[in-house]
């Protein structure tokens, strides 16, 4: 999984995971969001949580909204605003119920 600088290069099916992951950001004012794809073609969007009682990153409320609606695995995740190297512990929850889900990372700009 790699940080891209622009949306050059993802199929029509990730743009939309993209779009979504924006609006997610724009909403919740905040520097990334996050966008899933399940195994059922359902999509699920979000921003991260920032409480003094629960910290969640995007990745990970996307994740947990799509679970909590009973998303049988997950086909793909568009994250924005974050790196690689941010290490983002959402990625663990994706790949965890679905071993072969991919993650793209989108710079921010």
């Amino acid at each position: 999984m790699s940080a891209e600088p622009a949306a050059s290069g993802l199929d029509e099916e990730d743009q939309k995971l993209l779009t979504l992951a924006r609006g997610a950001m724009g909403r919740a004012e905040a520097t990334t969001g996050a966008a899933v794809r399940d195994t059922d073609g359902r999509t699920y969007a979000a921003g991260p949580v920032s409480l003094v009682a629960l910290d969640l990153s995007a990745l990970q409320v996307a994740v947990a909204m799509a679970i909590a609606s009973g998303a049988p695995g997950f086909e793909a995740a568009v994250l924005v605003g974050t790196t690689e190297d941010d290490g983002d512990p959402g990625l663990a929850a994706l790949t965890e119920v679905s071993a072969d889900a991919y993650a793209v990372m989108v710079t921010a700009a």
